[in-house]
């Protein structure tokens, strides 16, 4: 009888499945640049893809990516397409009601970007009226829609797409992460710029399905092993040109 409660045990046998394998599978979204996407050899790259390779490396295991489209990624996860989503996922109560989390690793949240010298849209009051773009099923979607007062809000599957439109005039601007936005803005400074008012700012961290707290528990213990050792740290030098765990 010990042993069947055991076996049944969700937290237990998922954890126990990873270091017998030593394979942990995770769903990532692999449009979301600098956290997680495709370099120009296809390869996936990213802070969140560099992170979850150091914390596989302290569990002994390695990992196997699924990448997944946003908008059905947590129903992946439940289904248990994945062990769990390492994927700039924002830490609201919403979420809390089906799914368990690590620790904050970084601080998202929306900010708002626009076109290089549009100096109509100074902060949320000027979304009125605009068409904005999101990304689908994430919080920025979630912000823009119960302010109520845009145009409309376009939604993208990927943020490549998203600022394409804003280059090119169909949207009067985009709300995503900050870190995100700050990407493009960075790569393009002829091209994009970052609102100084921020929409919001929301804790990211590593989700799981909540019967999976022992799976939890030993990836957030890796993660905050990696902070103490310098190791994230490094990442984020690499990243976002600043240690944003000083």
């Amino acid at each position: 009888m010990v042993g069947c409660t055991k076996k049944a045990s969700g937290s237990s046998s998922t954890l126990d499945k990873i270091k017998s394998k030593k394979v942990i599978t995770i769903g990532v979204d692999d449009t979301y640049p600098p956290m997680e996407f495709k370099d120009s050899s296809n390869k996936l790259v990213g802070y969140d893809v560099d992170m979850a390779e150091a914390v596989a490396k302290k569990m002994g295991v390695k990992i196997k990516w699924v990448p997944t489209a946003w908008d059905g990624i947590f129903g992946a996860l439940s289904s248990k397409r994945f062990d769990l989503i390492h994927s700039s996922v924002s830490i609201t109560d919403e979420r809390k009601k089906t799914m368990i989390f690590s620790d904050p690793y970084i601080t998202g949240g929306n900010s708002i970007f626009v076109k290089k010298g549009d100096t109509s849209i100074q902060s949320s009051d000027d979304l009125k009226g605009k068409i904005i773009g999101v990304q689908a099923g994430t919080t920025g979607e979630e912000v823009v829609s119960k302010m109520g007062t845009a145009k409309s809000v376009k939604k993208y599957q990927g943020m490549t797409e998203a600022f394409m439109d804003l280059l090119n005039g169909r949207t009067s601007a985009v709300v995503s992460d900050p870190m995100v936005g700050k990407y493009y803005a960075a790569k393009q400074p002829n091209k994009f710029e970052t609102v100084k008012s921020t929409l919001n700012e929301e804790p990211i961290g590593v989700a799981f399905r909540k019967s999976d707290k022992s799976l939890r528990d030993a990836y957030n213990k890796a993660i905050n092993d990696l902070k103490k050792d310098g190791t994230l740290s490094k990442i984020s030098e690499k990243w976002f040109g600043e240690d944003i765990y000083k």
